[in-house]
């Protein structure tokens, strides 16, 4: 649960930033940040990665740019649906994905699994009774 708060509140920050940065994004009340941030993490785990695995071909062609146009219209999707969340057309919600991207990166970098490695966010341990391989580097 820790982890999830932890991810949101990321998220949070994340589109707050882009919203002071990006005149086009706006929000009303604290109430719809949160709301439109938690849709936005609920829709980047569900539908973001069925949307990139149909435009592999975009990707490749654009050599990884097009996943900011998957971002910005998903970003798009959210304010549809949050009503007091505003993006005022496709070009805010492409720079304030971008924005998203970076500030959601630059503070998932913070967090340090269990090891003492640093790792996304998203990074999560063996379960319990999972035994890790062992082997041996010959040279």
């Amino acid at each position: 649960m820790a982890a999830f708060l932890l991810r949101w509140l990321v998220t949070t920050v994340a589109v707050l930033a882009a919203a002071h940065v990006i005149p086009g994004i706006r929000y009303d009340n604290w109430g719809s940040l949160l709301g439109a941030s938690l849709l936005l993490g609920i829709i980047n785990a569900f539908v973001r990665p069925v949307l990139l695995l149909l435009s592999i071909p975009w990707i490749i062609i654009t050599m990884g740019l097009f996943i900011f146009v998957v971002n910005a219209l998903l970003l798009m999707l959210v304010a549809a649906m949050v009503p007091s969340f505003h993006v005022d057309g496709f070009w805010s919600a492409f720079f304030g994905a971008i924005i998203v991207s970076l500030v959601s990166w630059l503070l998932s970098s913070f967090f340090r699994g269990s090891d003492g490695h640093i790792y996304a966010i998203t990074h999560h341990s063996a379960p319990a009774g999972m035994k890790r391989a062992s082997a041996r580097v010959i040279k």
